[in-house]
């Protein structure tokens, strides 16, 4: 069996553990220097399959900005942030667009929404 050991910080409360995970095949077997379950759920995920929230900008039509903030409703895989990236450089909105708005659905076909994290108006 090929074993490897990822350490990682662990981002889910200020404690900032350091965490040490053992994975054999893609499974994670071993996660020590947590200080609570929450930490241990974060770092399996991060050895196995790391997300991050997706944050970027979508250009507007109509607007009283050119751009608005969006950010991914859902974490999206690490392997996939830089096509998610492209894609939005592609995408377009019109105003009104007020915060919480689904900008974009199932980007990807990965399932996860972006949505505004900004107002913008329409001007008249």
């Amino acid at each position: 069996m090929n074993e490897e050991i990822c350490n990682v910080t662990c981002i889910v409360c200020p404690t900032g553990c350091k965490i040490r995970v053992v994975k054999q095949d893609e499974r994670v077997v071993e996660v020590s220097g947590n200080s609570c379950k929450r930490g241990e759920a974060y770092a399996s995920q991060e050895a196995i399959a790391p997300k991050r929230t997706l944050t970027t900008s979508i250009r507007v039509l109509e607007g009283d900005f050119h751009l608005v903030s969006v950010k991914s409703l859902a974490p999206v895989p690490k392997s996939c942030l830089l096509d998610v990236m492209k894609s939005a450089r592609l995408m377009v909105a019109t105003a009104p667009i007020r915060v919480g708005d689904v900008v974009a659905t199932n980007v990807l076909g990965l399932g996860i929404d972006l949505i505004a994290t900004r107002a913008v108006d329409r001007v008249s």
